[in-house]
């Protein structure tokens, strides 16, 4: 049974990810990863091991996301057993000032690995459109999750 202290190191591993990528540190930010990782991005590009990880972001830090930040909100963890955790979250990226809305969804298989560190075996981050969500919830007040019924 997961521990107070597994819930923890989740967590340290996801703050360490904000870490490496608020300081633009490609080789730290794939470190978090196991070597065989997937990594969904938004746009729905599929990044397949660490070292692919690693590169893409690599140019990201110097190019399109050159000086961003990077907001995360853990929404959830579940252990699916003593070594693996999916946590779903919110995040996003910014220049300035974080969004007070973040406008994706994130998923986070992570497992502990022999060293007892955890890491980020897949990644799967989406884009949440609040319009189409709400137009959908009115026509279909039934697609409401539970978490958001009054």
């Amino acid at each position: 049974m997961p521990t107070h202290h597994d819930t923890a190191a989740v967590t340290a591993a996801l703050d360490a990810l904000v870490a490496a990528w608020n300081h633009h540190d490609a080789d730290a930010y794939g470190r978090l990863f196991t070597e065989d990782a997937t990594y969904a991005t938004y746009v729905g590009t599929l990044y397949q091991g660490r070292g692919d990880i690693t590169e893409s972001h690599r140019v990201l830090f110097t190019g399109f996301l050159k000086d961003t930040r990077l907001a995360d909100e853990v929404v959830g963890i579940r252990f699916l057993g003593p070594d693996t955790a999916v946590v779903s979250g919110r995040g996003d990226t910014y220049r300035k000032k974080r969004p007070r809305r973040l406008g994706k969804v994130q998923t986070y298989t992570l497992i502990r690995q022999g060293d007892g560190m955890w890491r980020i075996a897949a990644f799967h981050n989406t884009r949440r459109r609040p319009l189409m969500e709400a137009v959908s919830f009115r026509l279909a007040p039934g697609l409401v999750p539970a978490a958001g019924r009054a």
